[in-house]
């Protein structure tokens, strides 16, 4: 499969990401503690925008932007993202709000047209994608074991108007994997942990080169460290982390 390759605006993004983390010793798993931790800051602190409480005069305050609707067809998918994240968490293992943001802003600055996704759960991240595909005209290839939360994926998916983008494999995807044969501008790992080094090698000859491996959980607590090895080890591969004080994802990108 073909894809067109938005450089300037991909290369921007991920040099941009690239700065807000940094990648840890080969074979080493990331610590959340790493570094400062935020600090919230309130009326008259010295940890606000433009506040000289930091090194350099940087203050260290956690900055926020709010979820805003382009259109009528993108508020239709955040209202969907919006209920999802509100009333279907439990149980679901979605990803966190942010993240799914990031998702987002990943895919849509690499003009994907292909995204294959390990763990569709309820479809929360998937929709996230949904939101970037609509703009570049690309597809989701997304894999779920539990028929009861592709169930629920399925509804969603119809409910926010992207069910015509999405493919859901059902089974063990350490096997329906093998059913992907076009070109990946980006693979999403948010499936079993331990499992994400056997997906790594069997879909990364597929990943085209200036593509993309987003693993979620990536944390002290969960992260598998032979999976950590994997990608900081290989030389054509450039690693990067994020989030490391919340759930934690690694951003790895697949030399030209």
């Amino acid at each position: 499969m073909k894809t067109r390759l938005h450089l300037p605006v991909a290369a921007f993004a991920f040099a941009f990401l690239s700065t807000l983390a940094s990648a840890q010793p080969s074979g080493q798993a990331p610590a959340p503690g790493d570094g400062p931790p935020p600090r919230q800051a309130g009326p008259g602190s010295k940890g606000g925008p433009g506040a000289k409480g930091g090194p350099g005069g940087m203050g260290t305050a956690k900055f926020t932007a709010p979820i805003l609707a382009k259109d009528a067809a993108e508020k239709k998918i955040l209202d969907v993202l919006a209920d999802i994240s509100a009333n279907q968490r439990r149980g679901s293992m979605s990803v966190p709000d942010d993240d799914g943001r990031i998702l987002r802003v990943l895919a849509e600055s690499l003009g994907a047209k292909h995204i294959v996704e390990l763990g569709t759960s309820v479809g929360y991240s998937a929709t996230w994608f949904c939101l970037a595909l609509e703009k570049t005209g690309g597809k989701l290839t997304t894999f779920e074991i539990d028929e009861g939360r592709a169930a629920q994926a399925r509804k969603n998916f119809q409910r926010a108007g992207v069910e015509g983008r999405v493919t859901l494999v059902m089974g063990d995807a350490h096997q329906t994997v093998a059913t992907v044969k076009d070109s990946i501008d980006l693979l999403f790992l948010d499936a079993d942990k331990e499992g994400y080094v056997d997906y790594l090698n069997k879909l990364l000859p597929l990943v085209r080169p200036g593509g993309l491996i987003v693993a979620h959980n990536i944390n002290q607590r969960q992260a598998d460290p032979a999976y950590i090895k994997a990608i900081t080890t290989n030389p054509t591969l450039e690693t990067v982390y994020l989030n490391l004080e919340s759930s934690g994802m690694s951003l790895t990108m697949k030399k030209r």
